[in-house]
């Protein structure tokens, strides 16, 4: 869409505004779509970090006011156990949304947004990045023409050798999970969405803390995890994903999609997490997809202001979000 087709920028309101709500934040600004109308974060630090990025926007004290201030969409970047209530909250509102993911703890509160987004009739989004990598754009381009044949087996890996700096992170009740809600949410998005979301069939997972599996009902977060999906296609999808796995480097991420015909893979680069290249195979023969630089971090972003500036009408699509989160909870054995 070019900036002449849009008729007027919607006024958007970020809450929470920390590194990832500000970079959301910057990427919308460069692209010259929406005007910044509103922020909230409870941190002085980060709202006066966004204030520099937007001086003209509104210092509000939470998601009411920000409400109150004649708003087209909401940027949503709180944490985990905020975003189902407060999607629904802004949603009832005439509010379109882009929220963090992930967008609910369990497939229940997924369910709840999206009701209240159909009904609303508004438009909802989650921030799964990783799909606008160029090299994943190739790669599912390259499945769904067919030219890789059948896809029989696709391995997705997501190894953090840090782990989150937030302690919200490590409680069940606040963050729905540990690793494989944090990082599992992207490889099976990126799984299903390249595969043309075709129904699982079978999902078995594996949840270790410290080392050790975890009991039903745990009080604790996993931080190792691996799954296997099986898919109506026969396709077996394996997934592995950690925080502060000895790797030796910083993090370890890939997607890789094999084929009758040939094979694709997506990879960072030298541990990096943002650095990616992808590579299409034919034997032991390898071509070259995309390489670095490729500034894709605010790209979904992005794509949502742009598609809220033509229309803030629900967009069906987001359903599938539903089923991603229908099979992180059978790995989690809910």
């Amino acid at each position: 869409m070019t900036e002449a087709s849009i008729v007027k920028q919607p006024r958007l309101g970020f809450l929470g505004v920390g590194w990832i709500g500000r970079h959301r934040m910057e990427a919308i600004i460069s692209a010259n779509i929406a005007t910044v109308a509103g922020i909230a974060d409870p941190s002085p630090e980060m709202m006066e970090a966004a204030r520099t990025l937007a001086p003209e926007a509104a210092s509000v004290s939470d998601l009411d006011e920000l409400l109150d201030l004649d708003l087209d969409g909401v940027v949503i970047a709180t944490p985990s156990a905020m975003h189902a209530e407060q999607s629904i909250r802004a949603l009832d509102r005439g509010v379109a949304v882009f929220c963090q993911k992930p967008l609910g703890r369990t497939a229940v509160e997924v369910e709840q947004v999206l009701a209240t987004a159909k009904r609303a009739d508004r438009l909802i989004a989650v921030d799964l990045s990783y799909r606008y990598t160029r090299g994943m754009r190739h790669i599912r381009e390259l499945v769904q023409s067919g030219e890789l044949g059948e896809i029989y087996a696709a391995e997705l890996v997501f190894h953090n050798a840090y782990g989150p700096d937030k302690g919200w992170f490590y409680d069940p009740m606040l963050a729905g999970g540990g690793c494989v809600m944090d990082l599992g949410v992207h490889l099976v998005d990126l799984a299903l969405w390249t595969l043309n979301f075709p129904a699982v069939t079978e999902v078995r997972g594996h949840l270790l803390a410290g080392g050790k599996p975890l009991p039903s009902h745990p009080a604790e977060v996993e931080d190792y995890a691996d799954a296997t999906l099986r898919l109506e296609t026969g396709a077996v999808v394996r997934l592995a994903c950690s925080w502060r796995l000895q790797a030796g480097l910083d993090a370890s991420i890939s997607a890789a999609f094999y084929g009758t015909q040939g094979g694709a893979a997506l990879r960072n680069v030298d541990g990096s997490f943002y650095d990616f290249i992808a590579e299409r195979y034919s034997g032991t023969a390898r071509e070259c997809l995309a390489s670095p630089p490729d500034a894709w971090g605010g790209r979904a972003a992005v794509d949502w202001a742009m598609q809220l500036a033509k229309s803030p009408r629900f967009d069906p699509t987001a359903e599938r979000l539903l089923q991603v989160s229908e099979v992180l909870d059978r790995i989690y054995g809910r």
